[in-house]
């Protein structure tokens, strides 16, 4: 049995990415301690194994990961463990110090190409700075792995490390534990979002397109840094009666939505290398809810929807036309029969059940 310490700097309550892995690492007899972090309006949080949320006094900015990963190193340093599991660049200094101080091997999960987000486009002491712990510490990588090929042929490129791909793809969803309660009208056609709030993720333009459609409604799950500019968009629009926000939804709760939903949405723009290359893991929800995908046409998203045909790929933008897309996908039923039998073959080998596999000879072959 192994001592693991996985950490992630969100609250824990949507990560089901991390929640998956530290299921699989319990699985495999290991001991997992998952540290993140809490907001005072955070939801609660129940796992099976043993967790730790820091409250901190910065919640955002320099101070924020300052603070994070100083707290953060000196845990790992005083806790029992074997292995140290850094999610993403902004907990992998921490992780990085402790593993060399400790001599703990050190295991990278890049969940995206951190200095390649959007929110660091124009900001080029702050990009510099995530790019100088990249530099320093990615080469020296030995066990890393990350969301698709797309990435790992970038980190390779720039740094002549090998990442593993493990996607970010749900357990198989069993339709039949959902209640069916009536989440949404029954006499409007559904489309969700859900994921964080940030820019560039495409729900701008669905908010301007929702007007030009009738009997739809824009459901909105998640929280971020523009939450407060899409509510403004909103209002600005006049459409307040087509678009919902739900704030976060445990993950518990969340299957209950994306189910009862008729489209989901993966919009990103293209924002950096990040965004380009980006495999959400929202897409594999939607496909594993039963539901068609409109998503932007980037190599991966591209590859999943056109390999199993579930839904459509575009870079359109403008409203009125975004409108047309999304209503033929609405209101066509031949051809939303024929996604829906789709998500079906889909949904049964894009599932954790299969890609666990993966990520199980990643540990295993750590020595």
């Amino acid at each position: 049995m192994k001592r693991i310490i996985v950490s992630v700097t969100n609250d824990l309550v949507s990560d089901n990415r991390v929640h998956k892995v530290c299921t699989s690492l319990e699985s495999m007899g290991n001991k997992v301690l998952l540290i993140g972090r809490k907001f005072s309006n955070s939801h609660s949080v129940n796992r099976d194994y043993k967790i730790k949320r820091f409250s901190l006094l910065f919640n955002k900015g320099p101070l924020f990961y300052a603070e994070y990963n100083f707290r953060l190193f000196f845990l790992l340093l005083f806790s029992r463990a074997d292995i140290y599991l850094a999610n993403d660049l902004d907990t992998l200094y921490a992780n990085y110090l402790a593993s060399k101080i400790r001599g703990k091997v050190l295991v990278y999960d890049s969940h995206e190409y951190f200095t390649e987000v959007p929110e660091l486009i124009g900001r080029n002491f702050v990009r510099n700075f995530w790019l100088r712990i990249e530099k320093r510490i990615i080469p020296k990588l030995k066990y890393a792995y990350t969301v698709c090929q797309s990435l790992s042929d970038e980190y390779y490129k720039k740094y002549n490390v090998k990442f593993s791909v493990l996607r970010n793809v749900p357990f198989k969803l069993d339709k039949t534990i959902c209640t069916n309660k009536k989440i949404f009208p029954v006499d409007k056609k559904i489309i969700i979002y859900q994921g964080a709030l940030n820019i560039g993720r495409g729900i701008e333009s669905v908010i301007k397109s929702i007007k030009f459609l009738e009997n739809v409604n824009f459901v909105i799950i998640g929280d971020g840094d523009i939450r407060e500019q899409l509510k403004d968009l909103v209002m600005s629009e006049n459409v307040s009666e087509q678009v919902f926000f739900t704030g976060k939804i445990p993950l518990e709760e969340l299957t209950e939505y994306t189910v009862s939903a008729h489209l989901g949405i993966s919009l990103e723009e293209n924002m950096g290398l990040n965004y380009f290359y980006s495999l959400p893991n929202k897409i594999f929800d939607y496909i594993q809810a039963g539901i068609p995908v409109l998503a932007s046409d980037f190599p991966e998203m591209k590859r999943i929807i056109e390999s199993y045909n579930v839904g459509v790929c575009t870079l359109e933008r403008d409203p009125k036309k975004l409108a047309e897309i999304i209503k033929s996908m609405l209101f066509d039923e031949s051809v939303r029969d024929i996604w829906k039998k789709n998500t079906i073959k889909a949904a049964a080998e894009l599932c954790w059940e299969n890609e666990e596999k993966v990520f199980k000879d990643i540990i295993k072959n750590i020595s």
